[in-house]
C-alpha cells in the first residue's frame, strides 16, 4: 500500500487512485481472510475426524483387549480339559491293558492291532503271535487254551466270540468294569448259566422239534430276584425286559423272542420266551447243543517276546 506521499500533490484525482488502491487491498485481504477461514473450517473437520477416528480406535482396542481376555480365559480352560482328558486316557490305556492281560491269560486271542505289546503285563512276559485262515493275526500266551476253556481242541480267538460269549467267560468285577448296566450283567450271567453248569441255577429248559432251548420271561424274573437279592418283583418285571432286550443285542440275534399261549387254572394267557433254535450259529458250539464245532486252524505261530 502506497502512503499519500507517494502520490504527489493531493488532489481529488490522487485521493481517488488512493481510494481505489484501498479497495483493491481491502479486497484481497478480505478473499484472503475467507480463504483462511475455509483452510480453518477443513482443519477443524480433519481435527473432528481424527478425534471420531480416535475414539473409534480406542473401542477397537477395547473390544480386542476383551476378547484376548476371553481367549486367553478359553485356552486356560481348554488346557485343563486336555490335561485332564490326557489323564483318563492314560487311566483308560491302563486299564485296557489290564482287562487285556487278564483275557490273554484266560487264553483269549486279541488281535494285534488292539494291543500295545510293550506294555501289556502277563505272567511269563512273552506273547505269541499268530495268523489264522482270515487274514488277521493275533496275540495270545504261548500254547493257550481256546477263550471257552472247554478243550485244547479248540482255538477260538476271543473276537470270533460273540459279545455276550465274551461278557460270559469273564469274572464278575472284569464283567463289572467292562458292562456298567445291570441289564447287561445279567444276560452274560444267564448266557454263562446255559453253558457252565457250575453255576448251579440255570433256568433253561431243553426244548424240542426247531427250539434247542428256551427260558421263560417268567421265570427270568425269579432267576433275576434269586441274582439280586433285595429287587421288588415289580422291578424284577422290568428288569426282564430290559435284559431280554440285551441278550438279543448281545448276542447278534442268535436268540430269539417268541410268544407261546399258557394255560393255568383253567385261564390263558401269552407269555414271552426267550427261544435258542436249533439251527442258531453260536461259535464254539454244533448247532442245537452244546457241543464245540471245529474250528479254522492257525496260519502259523511266531514268538514274541
Amino acid at each position: 500500500m502506497r502512503s499519500l506521499s507517494e502520490y504527489g500533490e493531493i488532489t481529488i484525482e490522487t485521493l481517488a487512485e488512493a481510494i481505489e488502491d484501498l479497495y483493491e487491498q481491502n479486497k484481497r485481504l478480505t478473499e484472503r481472510v475467507g480463504t483462511l477461514e475455509g483452510d480453518l473450517e477443513q482443519t477443524q473437520d480433519k481435527l473432528e475426524g481424527l478425534e471420531t477416528e480416535k475414539v473409534n480406535l480406542q473401542e477397537t482396542n477395547e473390544h480386542l483387549r476383551d476378547r484376548l481376555d476371553d481367549c486367553e480365559q478359553a485356552t486356560t480352560r481348554l488346557d485343563a480339559l486336555t490335561d485332564a482328558a490326557r489323564k483318563r486316557s492314560g487311566a483308560n490305556k491302563q486299564r485296557i491293558e489290564e482287562l487285556q492281560a487278564r483275557e490273554l491269560e484266560k487264553g483269549a486271542h486279541l488281535l494285534t492291532e488292539t494291543v500295545d505289546h510293550h506294555e501289556i503285563d502277563v505272567d511269563g512276559d512273552r506273547l505269541e503271535r499268530i495268523a489264522k485262515d482270515d487274514g488277521h493275526t493275533y496275540y495270545r500266551l504261548p500254547q493257550s487254551e481256546d477263550p471257552l476253556e472247554r478243550g485244547s481242541s479248540v482255538t477260538l480267538a476271543h473276537g470270533d466270540l460273540l459279545p455276550i460269549q465274551q461278557l460270559a467267560q469273564m469274572d464278575e468285577e472284569m464283567r463289572r468294569s467292562t458292562a456298567n448296566s445291570l441289564p447287561t450283567q445279567l444276560a452274560a450271567k444267564l448266557w454263562k448259566a446255559r453253558t457252565d453248569s457250575s453255576v448251579g441255577d440255570n433256568p433253561w429248559e431243553f426244548g424240542c422239534k426247531d427250539i434247542a432251548e428256551y427260558v421263560k420271561a417268567s421265570d427270568l424274573k425269579h432267576w433275576i430276584r434269586r441274582q439280586e437279592p433285595g429287587t421288588s418283583e415289580t422291578y424284577a418285571k422290568k428288569l426282564v425286559s430290559r435284559m431280554i432286550d440285551a441278550v438279543l443285542d448281545l448276542s447278534n440275534h442268535r436268540v430269539a423272542v417268541r410268544k407261546r399261549t399258557e394255560r393255568k387254572n383253567g385261564l390263558e394267557y401269552t407269555e414271552r420266551r426267550l427261544i435258542l433254535s436249533t439251527d442258531a450259529a453260536i461259535p464254539g458250539e454244533i448247532s442245537g447243543s452244546n457241543e464245540l464245532e471245529q474250528a479254522p486252524e492257525t496260519a502259523g505261530v511266531h514268538s514274541h517276546p
